[in-house]
């Protein structure tokens, strides 16, 4: 007679983010040196307003003329247009809950019934205490094709902060907040 074994539970995606999860490209979207090239820091916090020191944010996004070298690109898989560019980074934070990204801002892209996305970043944070990744957008200020993005209309107008970076000297910041005041809006996917 067999014993029947009940399920195992589902484990955090952390705190073992440095076994395994290290891409030798790390941080760098682009190389240093690109022309245009900017930083995006920022800080992730947990719902009571302290850093997450051992997290990691993975960026996807598309190259400045809104094309992505993959072929589930609609318009078909096409080399960036910034040499060594490659669509991905990957950033752990520091002691601090800090990470950074260096890379170029992105073209819009189309959208469903012929709408256009706003040049954007996609992020994905893996962190202790989470089941499955967290996805959000970074999106720019004073960029004129927000007000026509449909995802970030989509958002509650009071939101829609939590999801534009603020300018910062050598580029960008955008916090990242887990829980609580100001949460970061997260996409279900």
């Amino acid at each position: 007679m067999s014993e029947r074994r009940g399920v195992t539970p589902a484990q955090t995606v952390g705190p073992y983010l440095s076994i395994g999860l290290r891409w030798p490209d790390g941080p760098y979207v682009v190389p240093e040196g690109t022309p245009q090239a900017f930083w995006i820091r920022g800080r992730i916090f947990d719902g009571a307003g302290v850093p997450v020191v051992d997290a990691m944010v993975e960026s996807w996004q598309a190259d400045p003329e809104g094309r992505f070298d993959h072929p589930d690109d609609p318009r078909g898989a096409r080399p960036p247009s910034v040499a060594g560019f490659r669509g991905f980074g990957r950033a752990e934070t520091d002691g601090q809950g800090r990470y950074a990204l260096l890379t170029v801002k992105p073209g819009a892209l189309p959208a469903a019934e012929g709408e256009t996305e706003a040049p954007h970043l996609t992020l994905s944070v893996f962190a202790r205490g989470l089941l499955h990744r967290l996805v959000t957008r970074i999106y720019f200020p004073d960029e004129a094709a927000n007000s026509a993005d449909p995802v970030l209309r989509a958002v509650d107008p009071a939101r829609r902060d939590t999801l534009v970076a603020r300018p910062a000297p050598d580029g960008f910041q955008f916090d990242i907040r887990l829980q609580g005041e100001h949460e970061t809006v997260f996409f279900a996917l």
